[in-house]
């Protein structure tokens, strides 16, 4: 399955399914009338042993559900703009055609998959800020502009999420940014690893929130990023801003009907109580061998 809206084209410029098909792959296009998960589900009627897909985080998230309900291996070929999924395989992003090396040796191993009601997420699901941006009409096109109209709001102190999360410290009422995330977010690491997953097979979500503070910060994100700063030079797991922990599952409770969120990029609007869970090894990913991606050991230590 291939996306070919991805990354501004990705698959086209790097002769994506020319690649694919040379290997003998028989390449799905996706478009307004047939989305990947249903191009999935019928590539797998049609007795596709293995699934692959071609595309940004969002349309890998579709393809994984149908690959692990199917019991299918999926090759993932990171054609997106973040690629944060692709990239916490250890894949090459800056060539996405050498994942299609999988489909000839490629090395077979199962990784947690993220679960919200019937959703599959394979990067994370955020509350806050970012939420709101991807709702902003034209967000594909220009996400600055996006950012720029509900910014204001929560770099005040004046908008938040109109949630209370349940941490193992207590429930944090209103928080100003909530990320649930498919295995932990290593906050510790040095600046070139910050924000990686070095490990999709915990069996556990990891979870970030930034509490609201009793006064608005001048700057929400100067806010932010001192709180990181305090959590990687030793503080608790739980302090005055910052809490992060990881679990099972992972709950938020309100008074509202919904709220707004971004599941691997994608806007959607989800009814309270929003509760998380983890399959673990649900997904059975097929990895090239050479994987230039993969954090050294050291790093990983630290």
């Amino acid at each position: 399955m291939t996306n070919p809206r991805s990354g501004g084209g990705k698959a086209a410029r790097y002769s994506l399914v020319q690649r694919a098909e040379d290997m003998g792959a028989r390449v799905w296009m996706t478009s307004a009338e047939r989305d990947a998960a249903s191009l999935a589900r019928r590539a797998g009627r049609e007795g596709a042993q293995v699934l692959g897909v071609v595309g940004g985080d969002g349309t890998v998230s579709a393809v994984a559900a149908v690959a692990a309900d199917e019991g299918r291996p999926l090759v993932v070929v990171p054609a997106g703009t973040r690629n944060h999924f692709a990239r916490d395989l250890g894949l090459d992003l800056r060539d996405p055609g050498r994942a299609l090396d999988a489909l000839v040796d490629g090395e077979p191993t199962k990784v947690d998959l993220g679960v919200l009601g019937s959703r599959v997420f394979v990067n994370n699901v955020s509350f806050g800020m970012y939420a709101d941006a991807l709702l902003e009409p034209g967000y594909r096109e220009d996400k600055p502009r996006a950012f720029a109209t509900v910014a204001p709001g929560y770099l005040k102190g004046e908008q938040w999420v109109e949630a209370r999360v349940d941490t193992p410290w207590g429930t944090v009422e209103y928080p100003q940014v909530v990320l649930i995330s498919n295995n932990p977010y290593h906050l510790a690491a040095t600046p070139r690893w910050l924000g990686r997953r070095f490990s999709l097979t915990t069996g556990e979500l990891g979870a970030i929130v930034l509490k609201r503070p009793a006064q608005a910060p001048p700057d929400l994100l100067r806010h932010l990023r001192g709180e990181l700063r305090q959590h990687k030079r030793g503080a608790s797991a739980s302090d005055d801003g910052l809490v992060v922990w990881s679990a099972p599952g992972i709950t938020l409770h309100g008074d509202v009907r919904h709220l707004d969120a971004g599941i691997d990029g994608e806007a959607v609007r989800l009814p309270l109580p929003v509760v998380c869970g983890i399959r673990p090894g649900a997904l059975r990913v097929l990895l090239p061998k050479d994987r230039p991606g993969i954090p050294p050991d050291h790093a990983v230590r630290h």
